[in-house]
């Protein structure tokens, strides 16, 4: 971690006069909480609130990155840090991602998310019907499913009554727009993996880290914001050029603390990227770097479905030996540096470059 970041990050802390980032959760955490109560009241039938309050179970233990973002992205456009607008695209941003995240444990076939049964799996304890295990799952899939979609259409339904000129509204929804395609050509690019062979490993893992995570994350997110706010092209041109490389090192720390990480403190298993063999920029470095002997543990335990603990230990060890781990947290830390030295002269409101600061810090050195 630089310096620098760490003085810009405490001037962050230290500034009362800016909207806390646990003030911003709180606003949009009761946003979330209004809305699924009228949602819960207003059902079309009796099957329908026990959905949705599994659903706001769900919204419970986010991070509210993308809502963070957006917020700072409004205060960097010169957006009224009292403003509305920025805590209900939020909102809608935050019930976007629950329909990603659910739909995406389905995918992995996730057992734990938020220190918590996924979705799936939850649903599935819970169905009493007949037909045994099988057909607990099938219910249990079936029915996150749904609730994904249901997070989906009610994250398009507050876009939709988005107070705001109608140009600026216009504006957020192309971006959204963007978000959600781009989102979904990253998880299908990350489902091909390895079949596309012909495609360089290294190359591939990139794009969906830039599409699955660098764009969908932080720059649009910070984009989406400074439109709402009618900022102008050097305020939204600034947003990407600090975006994309946050956007990246927060994957790449993602992917460490996939495979180094303590469950008790990530919430998520951390042997599910290694049994599923998942090709990440860490694990192609690893066998790009490792000698003959490294690489036949590599090709031995990497992807095998059912690696245990001790085997699991003995990876992680072979991975840290080849000085891949190091690599990626030089990989991190430069493009924290990056996103720092576009902050310094961007054109931003000095909160948002203070809350921007805090936020590149946490995606740097996060352990969940």
């Amino acid at each position: 971690m630089t310096s620098d970041l760490l003085a810009l990050s405490a001037l962050s802390a230290a500034d009362s006069g800016r909207p806390s980032t646990a003030r911003v959760r709180e606003q949009v955490d009761s946003a979330l909480t209004a809305f699924l109560a009228g949602k819960r009241g207003s059902a079309p039938d009796a099957c329908l609130p026990p959905l949705v309050a599994v659903l706001g179970e769900f919204l419970e233990g986010g991070k509210r990155l993308r809502p963070l973002f957006c917020h700072f992205g409004w205060l960097a456009g010169g957006g009224d840090p009292d403003g509305d607008q920025p805590v209900v695209v939020g909102a809608a941003l935050e019930l976007f991602h629950t329909f990603a995240l659910v739909h995406d444990d389905i995918m992995d076939a996730s057992g734990l998310r938020r220190g918590k049964p996924t979705v799936h799996r939850s649903l599935a304890a819970g169905f009493h019907g007949p037909g045994g295990r099988q057909a607990a799952e099938r219910f249990g899939t079936s029915a996150a499913i749904l609730l994904g979609d249901l997070a989906l259409v009610w994250s398009e339904e507050l876009l939709s009554v988005l107070d705001t000129e109608t140009g600026r509204r216009r504006a957020v929804r192309e971006l959204v727009g963007t978000m959600h395609v781009e989102l979904i050509a990253g998880q299908y690019l990350d489902l091909l993996g390895a079949a596309e062979s012909a495609v360089d490993p290294l190359r591939r893992a990139w794009r969906v880290i830039r599409l699955k995570t660098a764009r969908y994350t932080v720059e649009l997110p910070l984009r989406i914001g400074a439109v709402l706010a009618g900022a102008d092209a050097h305020v939204l041109t600034a947003c990407g050029a600090y975006g994309r490389p946050v956007g990246e090192a927060f994957q790449l720390r993602d992917d460490l603390l996939g495979v180094f990480g303590d469950p008790a403190v990530t919430g998520k298993p951390d042997l599910d990227d290694l049994r599923e063999g998942k090709q990440t920029v860490l694990m192609i470095l690893a066998w790009r770097q490792a000698t003959e002997a490294q690489r036949e543990v590599i090709a031995a335990l990497h992807g095998k479905p059912d690696l245990d603990q001790q085997e699991a230990d003995r990876l992680r060890e072979v991975v840290r030996d080849t000085g891949a781990v190091t690599r990626v947290e030089k990989l991190i830390a430069d493009r924290a540096q990056r996103a720092l030295s576009v902050l310094k002269p961007a054109s931003f409101a000095a909160p948002a470059k203070q809350g921007l600061a805090e936020l590149a810090v946490f995606a740097t050195s996060r352990t969940r």
